[in-house]
């Protein structure tokens, strides 16, 4: 695939170099991003005060596991041997549609609107899920700090209004925003890790936690779960490619810069709490503070203002993990209306952003009314801080999560099956066997999320929500089949286009082109036309 910069999409002089991915109204607007702000939009989605604060003591306290900074480390080196062959895919398409267009590469354009429809589903479950306890951490806020009493879903739907507002502007506009963000809020985590091992509790600079004797018990599984959760983000790199300058450079090295960086951060935190409280007592401490477990160390060590800036920026950083999360939503929504898995509107840009405003919009739509429906159902005078509030995190955040295992562990699949159909294995050997390890590992995971549902959203096992809300994840993906398997017998060519993008677009434009070339009169001969006399037929769309 050629990555021409003209603003026209036209065959050049020599008639290749066909642009496709620039400057027609079927595509994102290139060139936005460089490293930085590519690094920054990824990061943003992984809230790193929010699984500090969060998911970390919900981990402890829960599985009652000590071992998690060991954890880290490991999923940390599974998501790396992942990331070797999604790397190597993102240098060979450059699609918004991400994985969805690299399974459709591999696996075919039915298994791909399979995907692109768990991927949209997906994506919209984690960044509505964090609306919930956002809200509610503002709400909070606002009784502490004003003495004001604000139900829950009134900011909520204020920052559904702020981000949707965000969501139409330039790409590079909203890095720099989630830039700042990211920076404070890690800036902040990082004086707390140092604060901890300067001083640690009574038992000292133990590295307890990094004994492989403390991931021993009937919840390392869904321990497993819970971490995974903490890394979604990296691997939306893909999703940014077509507003890159050189995405078959920068995406790849996002993504690793990425997972070693949230892998390293994740692990030293996690380590921190538990020299912080003692690896003897974080479990105790965890169970007893919940999620204030991180600014009760903090208080005591750093003092209250900074842990009052610390609340602060734990509400800010999960505004950052919306937008991020808004972003790569809308841009799912541009690539499938790009390729006929929704409707043309969906396809197109801004002409003052080059932002995919349809799919912004309509996320939006979909935060708006899924955050008013959880409104409608709470009847607390100033928002019940478990029913809706965290039931809306709780229940679309792990929906979100396992989504998206199960997309990481088939696009591990189709890159072995993308390179063997190319007569690459032998070139791409080491490759592969990463996928493939990676794969297996994913799949365990994403076994462990199903059958221990009922634990990650705190319901009993005999609780319809354990079958019910991993039923959507199950539903999104035959529906996608079903639709593919449609287009496929009704509209083959449309079909032929899935994960194609616009190079599908470029190539067909240019077809039509040559066709016209070719009408009665110029003495070239006939034009081949379609069954219905609608006009020239561009060739079949192939596959890499």
């Amino acid at each position: 695939m050629t990555t021409g910069s003209s603003h026209t999409s036209r065959p050049t002089a020599d008639g290749g170099g066909i642009s496709t991915f620039k400057g027609q109204e079927r595509a994102l607007r290139a060139g936005r991003l460089g490293t930085g702000g590519l690094l920054l939009s990824v990061l943003a989605a992984t809230a790193p005060l929010m699984v500090v604060a969060g998911v970390m003591p919900t981990t402890f306290a829960v599985m009652g596991i000590v071992g998690q900074p060991l954890l880290f480390v490991a999923l940390g080196a599974v998501l790396v041997l992942f990331g070797v062959g999604y790397a190597e895919m993102s240098r060979h398409v450059h699609n918004a549609g991400a994985f969805y267009a690299y399974i459709s590469r591999g696996l075919g354009g039915t298994a791909g609107a399979s995907a692109a429809l768990v991927a949209l589903v997906a994506y919209n479950a984690l960044q509505v899920g964090i609306y919930g306890l956002f809200g509610f951490e503002v709400s909070n806020l606002l009784t502490t700090y004003a003495d004001v009493t604000v139900a829950w879903w009134i900011p909520a739907l204020a920052a559904v209004a702020v981000v949707g507002a965000l969501g139409w502007l330039k790409i590079d506009v909203n890095a720099r925003v989630l830039g700042v963000l990211l920076v404070v809020e890690v800036a902040l985590v990082v004086i707390f890790d140092v604060a901890a091992v300067a001083d640690p509790a009574r038992e000292g600079l133990s590295l307890h936690a990094f004994n492989p004797d403390t991931l021993g018990g009937a919840g390392i599984g869904t321990a497993l779960c819970f971490c995974i959760a903490a890394f979604l983000g990296f691997e939306q790199a893909p999703v940014y490619a077509e507003e890159t300058s050189r995405p078959h450079i920068l995406v790849p090295r996002v993504m690793f810069l990425a997972v070693a960086g949230v892998a390293v951060f994740f692990a030293f935190s996690s380590w921190a709490l538990t020299v912080a409280a003692g690896p003897s007592a974080i479990v105790g401490a965890a169970r007893k503070e919940s999620a204030g477990l991180l600014f009760a160390l903090t208080e005591s060590r750093l003092g209250t203002t900074f842990t009052d800036v610390l609340h602060v920026l734990f509400v800010t950083g999960m505004f950052a993990a919306m937008l991020s999360f808004h972003n790569v939503v809308a841009r799912y929504a541009f690539a499938m209306g790009r390729e006929g898995l929704l409707p043309a509107a969906f396809g197109r840009t801004s002409t003052a952003s080059g932002a995919p405003a349809t799919g912004s919009l309509s996320q939006t739509a979909v935060s708006l009314v899924v955050v008013a429906a959880f409104a409608l159902l709470d009847d607390g005078p100033a928002g019940d801080p478990t029913a809706p509030v965290l039931h809306l995190f709780t229940w679309f955040g792990n929906v979100g999560a396992l989504g998206v295992i199960v997309l990481m562990a088939a696009a591990c699949l189709s890159v072995i099956v993308f390179f063997a159909r190319r007569g690459a294995v032998a070139a791409q050997a080491w490759r592969l066997v990463t996928s493939a390890l990676a794969g297996l590992a994913l799949l365990v995971i994403a076994v462990y999320t199903v059958k221990d549902f009922d634990i990650l959203v705190g319901v009993g096992p005999d609780s319809s929500l354990s079958v019910v809300l991993p039923g959507i994840i199950g539903l999104a993906l035959v529906a996608g089949l079903v639709q593919g398997a449609v287009l496929r017998s009704r509209r083959p060519r449309a079909h032929a286009r899935i994960g194609l993008g616009n190079e599908a677009f470029q190539l067909e434009k240019a077809a039509e082109a040559a066709s016209k070339e070719c009408l009665p009169g110029d003495g070239a001969g006939p034009a081949l036309r379609t069954g219905d006399g609608a006009g020239p037929v561009p060739p079949p769309v192939t596959r890499e």
